[in-house]
Order: structure tokens, then C-alpha cells, then sequence
């Protein structure tokens, strides 16, 4: 018998197990530098916070897995409004709509 975390998981399994998380988990958070698949923090790293994760973290994941209908704008790329990007690297609420629907 094997001590210890043994062999890894299968992605199928893993998927499964994640499953309940919110999918904006599957990104690092740029407020706490919380790591993919790992909750939000305190500032202090000592706490994990419970779900949802924090506003910025849900909008990367948004950013990096949706096309926004409202700006026409692929996965990877900032929302934008005539040409300028939104305040605070916001997304428009139809991305973030169509990232859930997705998820």
C-alpha cells in the first residue's frame, strides 16, 4: 500500500472532482495570486476564502474563455468600447453571460 498522494488522478476523474468549484478556479487570480484550481485568499495568504472567487479573477477567466458578443472580440483579448479598452479591464455583461452559459 502506497502512503501519500500515489499516482495522479486521470483528467476524467480530476474533471469530476472539480466539478463543483466555480470555473473561474481554472485561472490564476491576479488580486491574491491564488494558483489555477486553488481558492481565492486573504491578503496575508493565511485564510482561504469560500466562493465565488474575487470580481478580477472571474473577469480574466471570462477574458480568456469567451468571444463577447457586445465588442466582437476573441478569447484572450480585453473588451473594448469604440476603440478603448474599459475601465479597469472590465468585461461587458454579454461575455460574462456567455462564459457562464459555456461553463
Amino acid at each position: 500500500m502506497t502512503r501519500g498522494w500515489g499516482a495522479p488522478a486521470p483528467d476524467g476523474i480530476r474533471h469530476l472532482v472539480r466539478a463543483a468549484q466555480h470555473p473561474a478556479r481554472a485561472v490564476p487570480c491576479p488580486h491574491c495570486g491564488a494558483h489555477e484550481h486553488q481558492p481565492c485568499t486573504t491578503p496575508s495568504k493565511r485564510h482561504r476564502l469560500p466562493d465565488p472567487p474575487h470580481p478580477s479573477r472571474i473577469t480574466a477567466w471570462v477574458t480568456t474563455t469567451a468571444v463577447c458578443p457586445t465588442c466582437q472580440v476573441g478569447p484572450g483579448v480585453a473588451c473594448h468600447l469604440d476603440g478603448w479598452p474599459l475601465p479597469g479591464g472590465q468585461v461587458h455583461p454579454a461575455r460574462q453571460q456567455e462564459a457562464e452559459e459555456t461553463a
